[in-house]
């Protein structure tokens, strides 16, 4: 794994930069990010092209060995193309314009800004498509960022009007496919189709989903006239983006499919604390990060480009867009960064290189300081590349092979996994329009909690796209997978016809078409043909009704939230107080219709861990642990020190004996343990 940082040469003066591509080079970095905000400086005004000192900065950090991504700087457009097209900015559900200020400001549906996007990344690539330098392109910079995924503007809705025409074909079909006959919402023209906000009540949820549908095709389209400009220009060079964490406002596997690699931005203290909801997490792991939210993430965006996958941004201190802002515990951006290693990441890039002394993100930490002065993150990245190089060295002392996937070889296999976790974009999109399980119930909440309970047995997890192929795993889990789709049938019986694989369905599966309508015969729909049951009625609870499922050995689940009433003649295993019936099992199928509690969580996973022939210790909720080509990794969150011989034992290829390469056997909080196995 290579590291890196993002790095603005703009705000700096030039003089400076050659001594801090030199800092760069001594603490070990490799991988530059730069030029993903610079328009303005690129372009002053309209055709006064400026990219001399562009040039200069990628020749200087050429020139101490660096390598460079070059950012598209369409995510910050200077103040004068909003006089040249002052209708491109985006409006929010209020009907209001996101005006210039700050950044992403304008409208994915907006076609002239589209077309000045297309020419300045021209202008970039036809200039440093072939520079030695650049090892990759970003387009744009976090899509969606700041709620701009879906916009509201006059572009935007007839831009919706023409998808909807291509998709529909006639408005009668759009009218019974949306169920338009219900309250009189039926359209005599395409025309006539307006936004779905601003309504009385609540608009059609047909409506709500076709238009997140749409929103999301923009931003698919915005980003390949880009890729494809640098495909062209920049043959043979890769092409990312750089996603975010807990976001789901548009469908990343469909944008992946033009890209090379996915990236991420990783936040883990902001994210806990902006995301988490939890009081006793946000107590935990207040200076840590959550043990599985980056582990979620870096096996979400494995999952989008065949495996190559890099962290474009990792917090390295304090932030400053969250509630609250903490410092990480020492130790642990070192960590982070041997946490993406464990996950398969081919490259590890801080965000950012140096303070910012002006401007919205002052308190956001760097590797330096605003005057250049190294911070506390410095030193543990410095010490990260150090270990790193040890590992390269032990591996060749010992004859093994590389197993991390180099800029030029697409290793889908670096981490190796029993379990997929099925992750729909679309599906979460139709649990949040009318989230079935209460307000406060979230989908992309609930897959983590199962993730987590997954990550807290020990086990290496997938997070796969709808139509990926799951031959081969051991344990199959949908939990957002809402479709009711032929191709989620296919896969799903590919997948049980050819092994003896587990697959758990939890609720709400197959419980919707694609335009949001209940199938014909129930939930979960055609998979009825696997496990003979439907559901009959669904119910969300309040925060504070638990309702308990006993089995016949007296073994109790507690559930809330959400809870699904299931006709059957399969004999459930467990039943709640008023003779509703609880977890279904057909073979190896499992239907799980409720949500239970965190300790039924661990329970359930730990009887399909069995069932699964998949070997697991509980590690409680502080220790981690990650298996990754030929190495296992293990990580201490929790305050109190952790003997692994003690807590992972044979079942994780470790013994008082095993030599640890990175670390030692007794982990302290924000410490790595780093060792071989066969």
């Amino acid at each position: 794994m290579k590291t890196g940082v993002c790095y603005y040469p703009e705000h700096w003066p030039e003089e400076r930069w050659a001594l801090d591509a030199k800092h760069m080079r001594e603490m070990g970095l490799q991988v530059i990010r730069i030029g993903e905000f610079a328009w303005s400086r690129l372009e002053s005004f309209e055709g006064t092209l400026n990219f001399d000192w562009l040039e200069r900065a990628i020749d200087t950090l050429h020139a101490e060995g660096l390598s460079v991504v070059l950012g598209t700087p369409t995510a910050t457009p200077p103040r004068w193309m909003l006089d040249k097209h002052p209708d491109m900015l985006a409006v929010d559900t209020q009907g209001r314009i996101r005006d210039f200020g700050s950044r992403r400001h304008y409208c994915f549906s907006h076609a002239p800004y589209l077309e000045e996007c297309k020419r300045i990344v021209t202008l970039l690539a036809e200039r440093f498509g072939q520079h030695p330098a650049i090892i990759a392109w970003q387009t744009d910079n976090e899509y969606g960022c700041h709620e701009t995924s879906i916009s509201y503007s006059q572009h935007a809705l007839a831009a919706f009007q023409t998808w909807c025409e291509d998709q529909y074909g006639s408005i009668t079909t759009l009218n019974e496919a949306w169920g338009n006959v219900f309250w009189s919402m039926e359209y005599d023209n395409f025309h006539q189709i307006g936004l779905p906000t601003g309504t009385v009540t609540e608009s059609n949820p047909s409506h709500q989903l076709a238009y997140w549908r749409f929103s999301s095709t923009q931003i698919q389209r915005f980003n390949k006239a880009q890729v494809d400009i640098i495909r062209r220009l920049s043959p043979g060079t890769d092409v990312l983006h750089n996603f975010m964490g807990n976001f789901v406002e548009f469908d990343h596997h469909e944008v992946s499919k033009d890209l090379d690699i996915a990236t991420w931005d990783n936040y883990p203290l902001g994210f806990l604390t902006r995301d988490n909801t939890d009081p006793l997490d946000q107590e935990r792991f207040a200076r840590t990060g959550h043990p599985d939210g980056s582990a979620f993430h870096h096996d979400l965006y494995r999952g989008c480009c065949d495996g190559r996958w890099w962290v474009m941004e990792q917090q390295p201190g304090p932030v400053n867009w969250a509630p609250y802002n903490p410092s990480p515990v020492n130790g642990m951006v070192r960590l982070w960064g041997w946490e993406a290693f464990a996950h398969g990441a081919e490259v590890m890039s801080y965000f950012r290189w140096r303070q910012a002394p002006f401007a919205q993100e002052q308190t956001h930490a760097g590797l330096l300081l605003c005057d250049a002065s190294e911070d506390i993150a410095a030193t543990e990245v410095a010490r990260l590349n150090a270990e790193l190089q040890t590992l390269n060295a032990f591996a060749q002392a010992n004859s093994l092979p590389s197993e991390q996937p180099s800029a030029s070889i697409n290793d889908a296999k670096t981490v190796q996994s029993d379990i997929a976790i099925v992750f729909s974009y679309a599906g979460v999109a139709i649990q949040d329009i009318q989230p079935p399980g209460g307000e406060q119930f979230s989908a992309l909440g609930f897959c983590q909690k199962l993730y987590s309970a997954c990550r807290q047995w020990g086990a290496n997890v997938d997070i796969v796209s709808p139509t990926a192929s799951l031959t081969g795993y051991k344990l199959i889990i949908l939990c957002t997978s809402t479709e009711d789709t032929p191709e989620l049938l296919a896969v799903l019986r590919a997948a049980h016809e050819s092994s003896d694989c587990v697959v758990a369905l939890f609720p709400g599966t197959a419980s919707r078409s694609r335009e949001y309508r209940m199938p014909n015969m129930l939930a979960p729909g055609a998979l009825q043909t696997l496990i003979d049951l439907r559901v009959t009625r669904s119910e969300s609870l309040p925060p504070h009704e638990m309702l308990t499922a006993k089995s016949a050995d007296n073994l109790t689940t507690h559930c809330g939230q959400w809870r699904e009433c299931i006709q059957s003649n399969i004999k459930p295993h467990a039943q709640f107080d008023d003779g509703w019936g609880f977890h279904y099992q057909q073979d190896r199928i499992h239907y799980i219709n409720a949500i239970p509690d965190a300790t039924g969580l661990l329970e359930l996973f730990g009887r399909l861990f069995h069932e699964s022939g998949i070997r697991a210790k509980n590690l409680g909720p502080y220790l981690r642990t990650q298996r990754v080509g030929n190495w296992r990794l293990a990580f201490n969150f929790g305050k109190e020190p952790v003997n692994l011989a003690d807590n992972l034992g044979l079942s994780f290829d470790f013994t008082a004996n095993t030599p640890v390469i990175i670390g030692s056997s007794i982990l302290h909080q924000g410490e790595v343990a780093v060792w071989a196995v066969r």
